[in-house]
């Protein structure tokens, strides 16, 4: 069992509420250089693992917040290599998990950007542009590593794909909580929580759910039918204003 999945897995069975934080690496005032200072203060919030956002020029799954997070990320000169090279000089207390399109990591070269993330705590991948049928593309370079491939569900998935993609399925479950792009928003989990719930009895692996969480009380309505959330732009965008206690509300 890889890292991650153990990880997250040894917390669902202590009915730990697991809040992954997403941020955008490279989206500081002082540019990756901030980055240690911003997984340090969300590891003391009380994160389980980080989510690190690549820039990328096309971010298709992207709401707002995000996109003009990639937009100043970029225009401090940060991309997939110069995360790679810092990450390989940091020490963290928890797995990070990278967030990128296909298209950054092919440039570099499958085989050469996984090669470079063994020096790292990178212990989890997320492609949401990647489909299962195209997985091929990167799981053999993955097979004898200790970074799991974490797979994306949303509301319109068919039961049966649903099912054989949580089969198998690494590190957890990335349970997409409203169809559209990610965003601050009220997603109305009074309305989808039989997806969850439905997610959570076929899946042996924690379910999160993300996109459109953006309070406490998500959190904790969420926790109800799936093991916590992924919390995106509300994290983006409260740390771009310096708003530091309203991201550790998130956490209490």
């Amino acid at each position: 069992m890889k890292t991650l999945t153990k990880y997250l897995c040894d917390k669902k069975q202590t009915g730990e509420t697991i809040i992954t934080p997403y941020i955008m690496a490279g989206d500081h005032e002082k540019g990756l250089d901030g980055l240690e200072e911003t997984i340090s203060f969300l590891t003391d919030c009380g994160a389980a693992a980080i989510e690190l956002g690549v820039p990328f020029s096309d971010p298709v799954a992207d709401g707002e917040v995000i996109q003009k997070a990639g937009l100043r990320a970029l225009a401090k000169g940060v991309s997939l290599e110069k995360i790679v090279a810092k990450l390989q000089k940091m020490e963290t207390r928890i797995p990070l998990v990278i967030m990128s399109y296909f298209n950054p990591i092919y440039n570099i070269g499958v085989e050469k950007f996984i090669s470079e993330l063994k020096n790292t705590n990178v212990k989890g991948l997320i492609i949401p542009d990647l489909p299962f049928e195209h997985e091929e593309m990167i799981l053999p370079f993955l097979r004898d590593t200790d970074i799991a491939l974490v797979r994306l569900i949303s509301l319109t998935t068919p039961k049966e794909r649903q099912k054989m993609l949580a089969e198998n399925a690494e590190g957890f479950i990335y349970a997409v909580a409203l169809n559209g792009t990610t965003g601050v928003r009220n997603a109305p989990m009074n309305d989808n929580s039989s997806h969850f719930k439905f997610l959570s009895e076929n899946s042996k692996i924690p379910v999160l759910a993300g996109f459109g969480v953006s309070s406490r009380e998500q959190i904790v309505n969420y926790k109800k039918v799936c093991d916590g959330a992924v919390v995106g732009s509300f994290i983006v965008n409260a740390l771009h204003n310096g708003e530091f206690e309203k991201v550790k509300g998130l956490f209490s």
